[in-house]
C-alpha cells in the first residue's frame, strides 16, 4: 500500500497546457545548468561519477519518500526506460562530450526531436508529419548556431555516440509514452524506478572509465546535491509528468532548452560572449520549441461532402456506442 508521499508531485488535475508545458520545461531547463556546475563545482575528470550520483541517490529518495515499487511486468520496463532515458544516455553523452568539441555534441544531441519524430511513426502509429520534421530541422540548426564554434571538428566515434545518445533519449521518450504509467503510481515513483535502474547501470561503466571516485570537498557536495536534488528528482519526477500529459513530440522538441539554457548561463557566469549569429541560433531554437506545442493542424471537412453526411456519420457512432452500453 502506498503512503501519503507516494504523491509528493502528484498529476495535475486542473491547468491548461500552458501550465503543463511550463512545468515540463523545468526539467531541460535545470538540465542545462549541468555544465557550469560540473565545471565550476566538481573535481574535474569525472563527469561519469557526476551522473552516477545525479541518478541512484535521487532514485532512492524517490523510492523512500513513495514506498512503491513496480510489479510483474514494470521491474523489466523501468530497468529499459532507466538505461535508455539516464543510463546509457549519460554514457553515451560522455563519450561524445570526451571525443567531440562542446558545441559539436550539443549540436548532435538537439537531433533528437528529428528521431522522436521518426519513432512517433514507427512506434506509436501517428501520421507522419511534415511540420515536426520541418521544425525539428530548425531546431538544431538554431542549436547549431549557438553553440557552434569556429573551430568545431569531427571525430566518427564521437558523432555515433552523440546520435547515439540522441537516439538513446529519443526511444526512451517514445517508449514511455507508448507503455504509459501503471495505475496509482505517482510520476515521483515512476522517475525513482528509472533513477535507480539508471543509476545502477552507470555504476560498473564508471569505475571502469574512470576509477576511483574523486575527494568531495564543500564545494564539491553542493555541486552534486544540486545535480541530484533538481538536476535529478525533481526535473526527472516534472518531465516523466509531462510526457504522461502532453503530446510525445511536443516534449520532445523542449529539450533543446538544455543547450539554450546552457549558453545563457555561460554568458551570465562565466563572461562568454554571444555574438549576433548566436543570438539568430536563439530565436531560431525558441520558434522550433514554440512551434512544437502547437496542435497539428486538423484537415478540415470535404467541400464536396453531401449535406449530413457527418451528422449521419456522428450519429451511427452514438447510437451503436448507447447499444453496447444497453447490453
Amino acid at each position: 500500500m502506498k503512503s501519503p508521499a507516494a504523491q509528493w508531485l502528484p498529476d495535475p488535475e486542473g491547468g491548461g497546457a500552458l501550465s503543463r508545458t511550463a512545468s515540463t520545461a523545468l526539467a531541460p531547463a535545470a538540465w542545462g545548468t549541468t555544465y557550469v556546475v560540473i565545471t565550476e563545482l566538481l573535481p574535474h575528470g569525472h563527469p561519469l561519477f557526476a551522473g552516477l550520483l545525479r541518478a541512484l541517490p535521487a532514485g532512492l529518495i524517490a523510492l523512500a519518500l513513495t514506498r512503491t515499487l513496480p510489479r510483474g511486468a514494470w521491474w523489466g520496463k523501468a530497468a529499459v526506460l532507466g538505461v535508455l532515458n539516464i543510463g546509457l544516455l549519460t554514457a553515451l553523452l560522455f563519450v561524445s562530450a570526451e571525443r567531440l568539441p562542446g558545441g559539436v555534441a550539443a549540436t548532435l544531441a538537439a537531433a533528437q526531436p528529428l528521431v522522436v519524430a521518426v519513432l512517433a511513426v514507427a512506434v506509436l502509429r501517428e501520421r507522419p508529419s511534415a511540420r515536426r520534421f520541418a521544425w525539428g530541422a530548425i531546431g538544431v540548426v538554431g542549436v547549431g548556431l549557438v553553440v557552434l564554434g569556429p573551430n568545431a571538428a569531427l571525430d566518427s566515434t564521437g558523432v555515433v555516440a552523440g546520435l547515439g545518445s540522441a537516439a538513446s533519449l529519443a526511444l526512451g521518450l517514445t517508449l514511455t509514452k507508448r507503455w504509459g504509467r501503471p495505475a496509482q503510481v505517482g510520476p515521483t515513483a515512476f522517475a525513482g524506478w528509472q533513477l535507480t535502474a539508471g543509476g545502477l547501470f552507470l555504476v560498473p561503466v564508471t569505475f571502469f572509465v574512470e576509477g576511483p571516485p574523486p575527494a568531495i570537498d564543500a564545494t564539491a557536495a553542493l555541486g552534486y546535491l544540486w545535480l541530484s536534488l533538481v538536476g535529478g528528482l525533481l526535473a526527472y519526477a516534472l518531465w516523466f509528468r509531462g510526457v504522461a500529459a502532453l503530446p510525445v513530440t511536443s516534449v520532445a522538441v523542449l529539450v533543446l532548452l538544455s543547450p539554450l539554457v546552457a549558453a545563457v548561463l555561460g554568458a551570465v557566469l562565466l563572461d562568454q560572449t554571444l555574438r549576433p549569429i548566436q543570438l539568430a541560433g536563439f530565436a531560431l531554437a525558441l520558434a522550433a520549441i514554440v512551434a512544437g506545442q502547437l496542435p497539428t493542424p486538423t484537415r478540415s471537412p470535404d467541400p464536396a461532402a453531401p449535406p449530413g453526411k457527418d451528422i449521419s456519420m456522428k450519429t451511427a457512432v452514438f447510437g451503436a456506442t448507447e447499444e453496447r452500453a444497453m447490453r
